[in-house]
Order: structure tokens, then C-alpha cells, then sequence
């Protein structure tokens, strides 16, 4: 007898890792995808590929039963059916959308706490269904009233739905070249996408989404009293001028569930998140120092130590921090 392949018997012991019972065989390939894009310990044995078609089909069958691309696919069905198709979509969002808010910026956090203050509450992207809307219906249907709330609800650069409708409004009145509302449709075209896309495309995909995790963390890390050093304001402050905050909060899960992996996946295939990563990889080439405090020669022994101890000062008896000694600021920010 012949001896086993090892990246057979590595492929099946990874895929027997994912797989429980009654779990569909798609979402564990997609985790396995995950694995195998991350770093080898010393002394451990890479995770072999997935077979590239596989994932591509588990990517496919993820978006299809996304809330998100559901929603799309109702509005292009019901354009032209109006104020009746209106109202059915706008039902159905209520159905499909958990109620949810996205975190305030990293540095108003932290002001927050610092100050015994309530945590203030960030972007609500229930509004982007305007812009589902006008992906199914065209802008000139849904209005610009209603798309300024879609854009304001993303929380970018911190424009009000005040702010996003003067945009528009001096847009259409300065006469110039109109805004191609075609992109939004297809940017949102991410399964057809997904069915175009190389095998190189989706492991750069991974790249993007796995480097974007660690970036993002770093970014929001600050919020709950990470001790800030030249590297990592650096980070931020590329993050804040692509006004990338509070999309890469909406965007990238830090703990994702296989389905949020698959949709993760698929949007990391757009320019705007590669743009993004290689910025920021460029950056962090420029000042790789992220995590060594200025003066401080322990390095990251010595930053862990600094930030460990901002976190006791901070929930210190007779501390309350927005109601309550107790309070632990990592669940008040889950």
C-alpha cells in the first residue's frame, strides 16, 4: 500500500475541523479558506488550499441568501411596480434588518469613558435601504432626500443628512457632469462578481479582508485605552482621511460567523478595500514600531503592561464609568 498524500490527510483533518452535524459542507470550506490564509506557527504544518472552485460556489450560495443581496434582487422586481413595491420593500427590510447601530468613532469612545460618560451611539445603518431602493429603482424614483439619509446613515466623515443633502442639491444645480448612479448597481453585484472572479482575485480577496481584521482592531482598539504611539495614529489617521471608520465597522467582522466570512469575502473584491489595505501596509512598512511606546525601551512588553493598567485604573472601585463600577468597557462596546 502506497503511502497517503499529506495534503490529503491535512485537507480532510481541516474540513473534519469545520464541519459539525448538520452544518452545511459550504460554510465549512469557506472557514477552511480562512485558515488557510492564516500565518504558520514555527513547527506547524500549513493548512492546505481549498479546492478554489468550492469556495467560489460556498461564496456564491452565501450571498444569495444574504439579507443584503435579497433585498437588492426584491427592489429590481419590483421597479415600476410603485408606491406598492415601495412599501413591500420597506417591509421587508423591517423583516430582515436587525435593528443595529454601528460604534462611534475609537476617540469619541474613549473621551467617553474617560469622562464617566455614557458611550455615545454610532451611525444607524438601517437608512442604507434608500440606497437598496435606488439600486432597484433608479436614484431620480427614491429621491434625494432619501438618498442623503442612506449616505449620512454610513456615518462617514461624520456628514449629516443635512450636510449629504446640500451635497447633492449643489451637485444637480451646478449644472456639471451628472453623478453615474449606475456604479451603485454594479457595485452591488456581488455574486455576479463572485462567479467572474479568478482564483488569484479571491485569494487576494482573503488578503485584503484578514490584513483590513488586524488594521480594523487596531483602529477601534484605541476606543478602550490602547496606548497610542506615533504607528498607530498613523494608521488611524489614514483611516479617518478615507473616511473608512465606520464602513470597515460595518464592513468587517472582527469574530465573523461563516455566513459574515462569505460576505466579508466578496466585498474585500472591491477597489476601495484593496486601495485601503495597501495603504495602510504601506504605511505600516514607513513605521512598523505599532506597538513600542516612545521612551519606553520593553517594547511590547512594556505597552501591554501600560495598557493593562490603563484597563484597572479604569474599572477601579469607586470608578463608575456610565453607570456602574462594574461595567466591564470590552462589553460595553460588544
Amino acid at each position: 500500500m502506497g503511502a497517503v498524500d499529506p495534503v490529503v490527510v491535512e485537507s480532510a483533518a481541516v474540513l473534519a475541523r469545520h464541519l459539525r452535524q448538520g452544518r452545511d459542507r459550504r460554510l465549512a470550506v469557506l472557514e477552511w479558506f480562512s485558515e488557510a490564509g492564516m500565518p504558520v506557527m514555527p513547527g506547524a504544518v500549513p493548512v492546505p488550499e481549498p479546492p478554489m472552485d468550492a469556495v467560489r460556489q460556498a461564496l456564491v450560495w452565501v450571498l444569495q441568501r444574504s439579507a443584503a443581496q435579497r433585498l437588492v434582487e426584491f427592489a429590481r422586481h419590483a421597479a415600476g411596480a410603485g408606491e406598492e413595491g415601495q412599501d413591500a420593500l420597506y417591509n421587508l427590510a423591517d423583516r430582515l434588518i436587525k435593528p443595529y447601530r454601528g460604534l462611534a468613532h475609537p476617540s469619541v469612545v474613549r473621551a467617553a469613558l474617560e469622562a464617566d460618560e455614557d458611550l455615545p451611539e454610532g451611525p444607524d445603518f438601517k437608512g442604507m435601504v434608500h440606497l437598496v431602493a435606488a439600486i432597484g429603482w433608479g436614484a431620480e424614483e427614491v429621491g434625494g432626500d432619501a438618498l442623503a439619509v442612506a449616505f449620512a446613515s454610513f456615518g462617514t466623515f461624520g456628514l449629516t443628512v443635512e450636510d449629504w443633502a446640500q451635497a447633492l442639491g449643489a451637485a444637480e444645480r451646478d449644472g456639471g457632469p451628472p453623478v453615474d448612479w449606475g456604479l451603485l448597481q454594479q457595485h452591488a453585484d456581488l455574486r455576479g462578481r463572485t462567479l467572474r472572479a479568478s482564483d488569484e482575485e479571491l485569494v487576494r480577496a482573503r488578503t485584503v479582508l484578514l490584513g483590513l481584521r488586524g488594521f480594523y482592531w487596531l483602529y477601534m482598539m484605541h476606543g478602550l485605552f490602547m496606548p497610542d504611539t506615533p504607528a498607530l495614529a498613523a494608521l488611524r489617521n489614514l483611516i479617518d482621511e478615507c473616511g473608512m471608520g465606520p464602513v470597515l465597522d460595518h464592513a468587517i467582522a472582527l469574530s465573523p460567523s461563516a455566513r459574515q466570512l462569505g460576505e466579508n469575502l466578496a466585498i474585500c473584491m472591491e477597489r476601495p478595500f484593496d486601495g485601503l489595505y495597501e495603504t495602510l501596509v504601506e504605511q505600516l512598512g514607513k513605521d512598523p514600531d505599532v506597538f513600542s511606546i516612545t521612551g519606553d525601551a520593553t517594547g511590547p512588553a512594556g505597552f501591554d503592561e501600560t495598557w493593562l493598567r490603563a484597563v484597572r485604573e479604569l474599572s477601579a472601585p469607586g470608578r463608575a464609568v456610565g453607570g456602574g463600577a462594574d461595567d466591564d468597557p470590552g462589553e460595553r462596546l460588544a
